[in-house]
């Protein structure tokens, strides 16, 4: 029997005044669900909640995400509590969308409702582009954000990123973020 090693198994820890990011794990799953499956948290994504099937596929998809692209998504925990806020990093998702994003490392977030308007998402998505902007150097970074999503857009605002351009995604109004290098 042979096996491999994948090449980008090492998933860093970040940690900011009140956040840790770290890899997500399968203990994570059961706060990951609840996260996924609350309707105020996916308003603007999906518009619905997501399955525990769907879940578990976002878990594995981000443990993948690290092993073949050397970055991905962290798992957001409240340092004073231990308690799961959430996640954000960088990925390239594939999207079908117009302009294409392929190759640029896209961020996102998402935090559980309990912790909307305390500035976490703020904060970790800062930890996140400051961590890839010397992980990816002179490459530029993107968000996709719901024209409807009023504090996702102050996120990525206040985090560097400026509108680019306006297009539809899913069916819905969607602003494409773009963050040049060492801005």
């Amino acid at each position: 029997m042979r096996s491999e090693t994948l090449p980008n198994t090492a998933i860093p820890v970040l940690e900011t005044e009140r956040l840790i990011l770290r890899g997500n794990r399968v203990d994570d799953f059961p706060a990951l669900a609840a996260l996924w499956g609350d309707i105020a948290v996916v308003r603007h994504i999906s518009g619905k909640p997501f399955s525990p099937e769907e879940c578990w596929a976002r878990l594995m998809r981000y443990v993948g995400h690290w092993a073949l692209q050397g970055y991905g998504f962290w798992a957001i925990e409240e340092k004073a509590s231990g308690r799961y806020v959430g996640e954000a990093g960088l990925a390239d998702f594939k999207r079908d969308l117009t302009p294409s994003l392929d190759g640029t490392p896209e961020a996102g977030w998402v935090l559980a409702s309990w912790a909307h308007g305390k500035g976490y998402a703020t904060e970790a998505v800062r930890a996140v582009v400051n961590w890839g902007a010397e992980e990816f150097g002179s490459t530029p970074l993107a968000c996709i954000v719901a024209a409807e999503n009023k504090a996702s857009i102050k996120v990525a605002t206040k985090c560097g990123f400026r509108e680019f351009t306006r297009t539809t995604y899913k069916g819905g109004e969607t602003i494409i973020f773009r963050k040049e290098a060492g801005k």
